[in-house]
């Protein structure tokens, strides 16, 4: 949906679901996406609908941009904001994602989906992006959100190559044992919707591969840590504040070592969405080995014709 206004900027409608999977629409200009998720100009133009942009995820400071087939997202440390849309894979990206959700916030679980109820417990504050609680789960719900995000795209991937399938075997078939006009064209389609599909799927492997290529782009995705550890800098600074009125005191070098030692900010460890995006990355080049045999038998059917 948008909508256009003589000096405005475009306003799209975006389904946010927060972090305990309440959802709800709401209608968003690109300006104060910059602001909610501070993200540069370039990258909301991504998830347009419009524009042919190819699969990609883009990790920045505070949020992860995902252009997915029919899912086009920005993920931030308390909120998933979707380009709305009534694609059936969409659909069953967004009930996927509230049950997942759900089942990780089963007491905080709400199901307005008119916008009519207002969520408390976001960690950023939806007009700026300030801090206002922590999840206490460090990343699980960002885990959550791009597993389901993996797992619609596996879906719609999955879906199309099935169909083509379906659809290609028998009619090579046919055209081995009766050579004709018609179905010379219905291969040659075939043959097209091949060739585009795998390129996709391609992309799709391409984008993961870089990912797990490079730990510092993999630690970018982590966003709840990231913000913590934001956190912790600003308490690092003040404890440094704290500890200079005790410079001329007799405390040990030991003792004030251990009370910084509890502001020290985590390491981001990536294994565990290194792990999850392997999993992926491995269904992937299982569907795109699937093309790659269904092209085989495209070219050798169509050579001995």
């Amino acid at each position: 949906m948008r909508r256009k206004g003589v000096g405005t900027t475009a306003v799209k409608s975006w389904m946010v679901v927060s972090e305990t999977g309440h959802s709800r629409l709401e209608d968003v200009g690109k300006h104060s996406i910059m602001r909610r998720t501070g993200l540069p100009a370039r990258d909301p133009r991504v998830l347009d609908p419009v524009l042919s942009y190819p699969s990609s995820i883009l990790g920045r400071e505070r949020a992860i941009v995902v252009n997915f087939e029919h899912v086009k997202a920005i993920i931030t440390a308390s909120e998933l904001l979707l380009i709305n849309s009534s694609n059936p894979f969409f659909l069953s990206f967004l009930q996927d994602l509230q049950t997942r959700l759900s089942n990780l916030n089963p007491s905080h679980m709400s199901n307005d989906m008119d916008g009519g109820h207002e969520e408390k417990t976001l960690a950023n504050d939806s007009r700026n992006g300030s801090p206002v609680r922590i999840p206490g789960d460090s990343d699980a719900t960002f885990h959550v959100r791009a597993d389901s995000l993996k797992s619609v795209q596996r879906l719609c991937l999955e879906s199309e190559t099935s169909t083509l399938e379906v659809e290609a075997y028998p009619a090579l078939d046919e055209l081995t044992s009766q050579l004709s006009t018609l179905n010379l064209e219905r291969v040659r389609q075939i043959k097209s919707r091949l060739v585009e599909l795998s390129g996709r799927v391609q992309k799709v492997a391409d984008e993961l591969e870089h990912l797990l290529d490079d730990d510092n782009d993999m630690a970018e995705m982590y966003l709840t840590k990231k913000l913590n550890a934001r956190l912790c800098d600003q308490s690092s600074l003040k404890l440094e504040g704290y500890n200079s009125e005790f410079e001329d005191n007799d405390q040990s070098d030991e003792s004030n070592s251990e009370k910084y030692d509890k502001f020290l900010c985590p390491k981001l460890d990536v294994e565990e969405l290194e792990m999850l995006l392997e999993a992926y990355f491995a269904q992937t080049n299982g569907i795109l080995q699937r093309l790659s045999s269904l092209s085989e038998y495209v070219d050798d059917t169509t050579t001995s014709t």
